[in-house]
């Protein structure tokens, strides 16, 4: 553990143990790296860290202070999934549940993107203009799988700023996330495979495995450290798995990131078993406290699949991801190729241009202040609106909490009656192939923190409260 960690782990225990008291003022970034022994960069990263897990927050010009909202509720209960073999039917469930809530008068808490208006879509068009007219006609033909060079580049630079060491021909671009995710999982799975997953999971991988007739077993995680790696270990020993899809960095829906230690565990674990692991990690660059490194990190073997996208943190609509596919790169580039052939090249090329100026860095950054802003709210207001006995994640990063409500509330009428005032919810019955996270939802806290938001979040605490009252029946 570095020593950012166990500074931040200390002050938390006094924080939970009631020495340090909502509102109460931290040492000075001076005092405490003089007390601790430690330099001011190390209690800046503390300090940081403890943010991101909003349990203190910066106030201009005064410090930093233990939030006031500092643990209004007990997080989650790890899940406890039958570990067996499941074939994967949830497609239906998802349409009809997600396909309702289109209309932009509803509010989107149950949507998986950001606000859009949190995009620097007006930049991204001037790089992009530049780089339709600078570009060489023979780019649109020559640039094809496995993507724009220059890209490439830019996206392997960035591995490196994460901890890892990525060659620019191992990454092959695609578009979206999604592509990327579906053709790993087409390289090293075929009808009929056994693929381990987190549970819950996000439904957009129990779609992939519907898709391609796979089956799924689930293993067992943790609200706050995400998959249980002792638990997946007995998996592995007992089932054929033949693939992991999972998400080791703010993970959907529960926000949970596992801890360096358990991710090169969990790196061990598969190598030594020749298992692939396609890491999904879409969310890896909206940390709110120190960067986390992927699993990609600690692979030595070439058997992890990193996939990630620009589509949750810069460019929603413009479907740009990559695969950085180690010892499968080249079967991923063809099937690229077979399947869509090429992710447009003046997109590549204008966001090859955004990134190399640097204004990647600088919205993030931006982007990751306004996260941490709508997450403190969003928690707030549920401590203060949702039924006595709601648990709910605090997540480092993304933008997505895990609720779970009173064992009597049913999500799924939850979300009809909800819709009714035009809120839009995820129930937790999407995010597993048993529909076992029956009382759970998953809310997205990528919207602007304003009254719109804080309003649905008062009706949706007070629906719960209701269905409570009546015992889960509208």
């Amino acid at each position: 553990m570095k020593r950012y960690e166990v500074l931040a782990d200390d002050l938390a225990a006094s924080i939970a143990a009631g020495q340090l008291r909502p509102g109460d003022r931290l040492p000075s970034v001076r005092e405490a790296s003089k007390d601790r022994g430690v330099s001011p960069s190390t209690v800046f990263e503390a300090y940081y860290l403890l943010e991101a897990r909003g349990l203190i927050e910066a106030r201009p010009r005064s410090g930093y202070f233990v939030n006031q909202a500092a643990f209004p509720h007990p997080e989650p209960h790890a899940s406890d999934p039958l570990a067996e073999e499941r074939s994967v039917e949830v497609s239906e469930l998802v349409f009809q549940v997600l396909g309702l809530a289109r209309n932009r008068a509803v509010v989107p808490l149950g949507s998986a993107f950001p606000s859009p208006t949190l995009f620097p879509l007006d930049k991204l068009a001037l790089s992009l203009g530049k780089a339709a007219r600078g570009l060489d006609p023979w780019r649109t033909v020559e640039d094809l799988s496995p993507g724009s060079a220059e890209l490439r580049r830019q996206i392997g630079l960035r591995y490196l700023g994460a901890g890892c060491k990525v060659d620019a021909d191992e990454i092959v671009v695609t578009n979206g996330a999604m592509e990327a995710l579906n053709l790993c999982l087409e390289v090293v799975t075929k009808p009929g495979d056994l693929v381990a997953i987190e549970s819950p999971t996000f439904y957009g991988a129990l779609q992939a495995l519907e898709r391609r007739g796979l089956k799924a077993v689930e293993v067992a995680t943790h609200a706050r450290t995400g998959i249980d790696v002792a638990a997946l270990a007995a998996v592995v020993e007992r089932h054929p798995v033949k693939a992991c899809w999972l998400m080791p960095n703010f993970q959907n829906p529960l926000g949970s990131l596992m801890p360096d230690a358990a991710k090169a565990a969990l790196v061990a674990l598969l190598a030594e078993r020749e298992i692939p692991l396609i890491e999904d990690d879409v969310y890896g660059e909206l940390y709110f406290g120190a960067r986390p490194r992927p699993a990609k990190g600690w692979d030595k073997s070439g058997l992890v699949l990193h996939c990630s996208s620009f589509s949750k943190s810069l460019a929603p609509g413009f479907r740009v991801g990559w695969a950085a596919a180690g010892r499968f790169a080249r079967d991923v580039s063809r099937r690229k190729l077979m399947s869509s052939l090429a992710t447009p090249v003046p997109i590549q090329e204008g966001l090859s241009e955004y990134l190399r100026r640097g204004g990647y860095d600088r919205h993030l950054r931006q982007l990751r202040q306004a996260l941490v802003t709508n997450r403190q709210a969003v928690l707030r207001t549920i401590a203060k609106c949702f039924p006595q006995g709601t648990r709910i994640t605090q997540p480092e990063g993304g933008y997505c909490v895990w609720v779970e409500l009173p064992a009597q509330i049913d999500a799924l009428e939850l979300h009809r009656v909800a819709l009714s005032h035009d809120i839009s919810i995820a129930p937790g019955h999407l995010f597993s192939t048993e529909h076992r996270f029956t009382h759970h939802l998953r809310l997205n806290f990528g919207h602007p923190d304003n009254p719109r938001v804080e309003g649905a979040l008062r009706t949706l605490g007070q629906i719960a409260k209701a269905l409570v009252r009546q015992g889960g029946a509208a």
